[in-house]
């Protein structure tokens, strides 16, 4: 009989244990009297820790005594707000934020001199700090995904900046700053409000990839087409009726393209006047040719 009771007093407990919340991966390690460095990686590259998906709606603070870290993923969990305490982590090479609940970044990002990659994609940014330009480093940026609609005129110093992302944000034109970013070869500004794309545009001389789909542009500038380094052009879902005659000149542009992640030229979806539609269906060599004896016609 006692026995028996034992039993399902065991079994009472390994239910209550059970239900009982259940402790983030980083909580748990500090509780079994590990140190938080032991949850450091050392690779070949880079001094990683990651946070992934832990359901954390503030970031724990061992996290700002771990100055060795280079490499920081805090994605996919609930933050609302990094502190200015990530200034201290000045090590940092690596920076993913992206899918939380930010509304805004500290200036003290502008501390993470050796920043070199910073996701901040899915989360509820209304503006970019302007501290972020003091990271001259920075090679990739991703803004996706939020509601930002200007960028600070500051930008301008990110002159080692190769790919930015600001597709689904609220932008009505692109950033003035942008066009300063001559080290650029990959630019995503789709789903906007873009109703125009500046002439200025030709000053980002090493683009590779411009994608600007799913906004309302009506026409494409003809300095557009003196960047002959494009071999990705999409303009996708907007309203433009024309094209340029000097569009031939994008001769890295292999073919029309349907597939999202095919090179070439996005065309698909605009209301194109008469006859660029059926000229379109023959393939980018007869659209070319159609456009070039338009020009020598002119």
């Amino acid at each position: 009989m006692g026995t028996e009771h034992s039993k399902n007093e065991g079994r009472r407990s390994m239910v209550f244990l059970r239900k009982g919340p259940k402790l983030p991966a980083w909580e748990d390690a500090l509780l079994s009297g590990r140190e938080p460095k032991s949850l450091l990686k050392r690779g070949l590259r880079y001094v990683s820790l990651s946070l992934i998906m832990k359901g954390m709606t503030s970031t724990p603070d061992f996290l700002w005594g771990l100055s060795e870290v280079q490499k920081l993923n805090l994605s996919r969990n609930q933050l609302v707000v990094i502190p200015p305490s990530l200034g201290k982590l000045d090590r940092l090479v690596v920076l993913n934020l992206g899918g939380n609940c930010l509304k805004s970044l500290p200036k003290e990002i502008g501390l993470l001199r050796n920043l070199k990659v910073l996701f901040v994609n899915m989360n509820c940014l209304t503006e970019v700090p302007a501290e972020l330009s003091l990271c001259r480093k920075m090679e990739v940026l991703s803004l996706s995904h939020n509601r930002i609609s200007q960028l600070p005129l500051s930008f301008t110093d990110l002159t080692s900046l190769r790919k930015l992302n600001l597709s689904n944000n609220r932008f009505v034109q692109i950033p003035l700053c942008i066009f300063a970013l001559r080290s650029l070869d990959f630019l995503h500004l789709g789903s906007n409000r873009l109703e125009n794309i500046a002439e200025s545009i030709q000053y980002l001389v090493n683009l590779q990839i411009f994608i600007v789909e799913n906004n309302n542009i009506r026409s494409l500038p003809r300095s557009l087409c003196y960047i002959t380094t494009l071999e990705l052009l999409n303009v996708d879902y907007n309203a433009i009726q024309t094209l340029p005659d000097d569009l031939y000149l994008l001769r890295r542009l292999r073919r029309i393209a349907w597939n999202p992640m095919d090179k070439g030229l996005h065309i698909a979806h605009n209301p194109l006047s008469r006859p660029l539609p059926e000229v379109v269906e023959g393939g980018l060599d007869v659209l070319f040719s159609y456009l070039r004896e338009k020009k020598e016609h002119n």
